[in-house]
């Protein structure tokens, strides 16, 4: 008996003995943890953005923060040192650390941005890092920064390289017989290759211009025109669509979509109808506001066009066009869609081709200053201007296009003749027909729009 009992208590002792170890292990490792939340750490960082209490940093290893703290006085734009305790997590949205002080290593004077760039735009909150990064470039850096080209059948990384274009616009050719990965390989080599985050740039309008869905390795099917869906579903169908179409673009790499068309066009046998929801004023406007707010959070931007309005003229990819209506007309009937849009947070409007005579008899609306200057200071926008693609016939044969489309305001210029255009400009910038100050305020925009959009976040090289 008592050796049974010695034997239990034996074991009692054992399992005591295991017992006190493991407790000291978890007392060990729950110290650890909590010396590590309490230790002081420091982070040097990048204001990316501030915005409610919210405040985004980027670190070295381009990995993006958010904190929350409404104590941090700190701009876009500044090096900072954050001492805190916690850890910090990528996975997390918001940041559980707690902030034990902060210095603002390179304080960033409010003037550094040119006051003729301030406008408190969409963009305004990367005005200062877009500032910094032009200061970067060369000549022929920045130059690069205002092409949008057609994406080039042979050496497009050799171009890329060598231009260093702002982005490319792809169409059905490019995307033919390739697969999901193909797509994506394709993107990515040219992000990769290129020094500064692309714009990738599709026409994915739904109906007869679908340059994605058209190949059924990419889609199931081709997306219906607006006016489809809008017979079928009303907004709600649009809104959907939008933001399926935004799905895949995003998943093949494509980040910017020049739709929707936003023009008002009633008449079945105008050119523009069966690109357009097909509605009045009032409906096509509802139409622009219910695209750009579904499109927000997707990472793809969307393009209304084409401004000042396509209404029944005829196709400036073959000729020239002439709209006659007056000023008052298209302000009732055609503005209406784009000012929607624009109070919904559109990001880019593309202008179309066509002569409107009551704005400017003498040059196509794309390459009219009195067009940009009715978009940026009757109706406010701030984003980015685009002119439709340059080779186009209503513009193909006008001289010096490129430089027009430069003194006229816009921001990005669609070109398939890219190596011509680029002696253009750097001949009118030696004759004095434009200067790099117009070149810089361009590049300025379409960066800050880059950091808007997370490219340098995403694309960082």
């Amino acid at each position: 008996m008592k050796k049974i009992l010695k034997k239990e208590l034996l074991i009692y002792g054992i399992g005591i003995f295991f017992l006190l170890i493991i407790l000291a292990i978890a007392i060990y490792f729950a110290s650890k943890e909590e010396n590590e939340n309490l230790d002081i750490k420091e982070l040097t960082a990048t204001v990316v953005s501030v915005s409610d209490s919210i405040i985004t940093i980027e670190d070295a290893q381009n990995i993006r923060y958010q904190i929350s703290d409404a104590n941090m006085d700190v701009d876009s734009g500044d090096n900072i040192i954050v001492k805190y305790t916690g850890i910090l997590d990528k996975r997390k949205d918001i940041q559980d650390i707690t902030i034990i002080n902060y210095d603002v290593s390179n304080p960033i004077s409010s003037n550094i941005v040119p006051s003729e760039y301030e406008d408190n735009g969409i963009f305004s909150n990367y005005y200062i890092l877009a500032y910094r990064k032009l200061q970067e470039l060369s000549l022929d850096d920045k130059i690069g920064q205002i092409l949008l080209v057609r994406y080039p059948d042979n050496n497009q990384l050799d171009a890329l390289q060598k231009y260093k274009f702002a982005g490319f616009v792809f169409f059905e050719k490019d995307f033919k017989n390739k697969t999901t990965s193909e797509v994506q390989k394709m993107i990515d080599t040219l992000q990769q290759a290129s020094s500064i985050p692309l714009l990738t740039a599709v026409d994915e309008e739904g109906g007869q211009v679908v340059r994605i869905s058209s190949n059924p390795k990419l889609a199931s099917k081709k997306f219906a025109s607006p006016k489809e869906l809008y017979d079928l579903g009303g907004l709600n169908a649009i809104k959907e669509d939008t933001k399926e179409k935004s799905t895949l673009l995003n998943k093949l790499g494509i980040n910017v979509n020049l739709a929707p068309v936003v023009d008002v066009a009633t008449n079945p046998s105008s050119y523009m109808y069966n690109r357009t929801i097909g509605q009045n004023t009032q409906i096509t406007s509802e139409y622009a506001k219910t695209v750009i707010e579904a499109s927000k959070g997707t990472s793809v931007s969307y393009t209304l066009k084409h401004f000042p309005g396509y209404s029944d003229n005829s196709d400036t990819h073959t000729q020239s066009s002439t709209d006659t209506r007056t000023l008052e007309e298209i302000k009732t009937n055609d503005l209406p869609p784009f000012i929607s849009g624009i109070n919904a947070k559109a990001e880019a409007i593309l202008i179309s081709h066509n002569i409107v005579n009551s704005i400017d008899a003498s040059n196509p609306a794309s390459l009219s200053a009195n067009v940009h200057d009715l978009l940026r200071d009757e109706l406010g926008f701030t984003g980015i201007i685009i002119t439709d693609d340059l080779a186009m016939g209503a513009t193909s044969s006008i001289d010096n296009a490129i430089v027009k489309a430069i003194q006229a305001g816009n921001d990005l210029i669609i070109t398939t003749d890219y190596e011509n255009d680029i002696n253009i400009i750097k001949e009118a910038l030696n004759s004095g027909q434009i200067n790099e100050k117009q070149i810089d305020k361009m590049v300025f925009r379409t960066l800050a729009w880059k950091y808007y959009k997370g490219l340098f976040i995403n694309n960082q090289k």
